[in-house]
């Protein structure tokens, strides 16, 4: 179950930053709180996983699923862009998660 919790947790960070994004410096106060919403359930999940995950390997794949969704919704949704160097370090972190996942008890 820590490993749900983990992507659960990973899904938030990504909606925190796209609604720190949208939230246009705090100026925009529907994606603000949606911000801290995002942000509280993220850590909720976060510290949910780390009773049974090792706290290096989860913060890694926390940041990990954060970082490629968070690049995904920049690409994707804002229009930024998406050279052969960006998919091909996206595609390593993939790599590097999944690993994690696999060499951890």
């Amino acid at each position: 179950m820590s490993w749900i919790y983990l992507m659960i947790a990973g899904c938030f960070e990504v909606g925190f930053t796209t609604c720190l994004k949208l939230s246009n410096n705090f100026t925009n106060w529907k994606w603000s709180v949606a911000f801290f919403i995002c942000i509280s359930l993220s850590f909720h999940f976060l510290n949910e996983s780390i009773k049974t995950i090792p706290l290096g390997t989860a913060y890694a794949v926390w940041t990990g699923i954060g970082a490629v969704g968070t690049v995904l919704i920049g690409i994707f949704i804002f229009k930024e862009p998406s050279d052969f160097w960006r998919i091909f370090f996206i595609m390593l972190l993939i790599g590097s998660i999944i690993g994690l996942k696999l060499v951890s008890k």
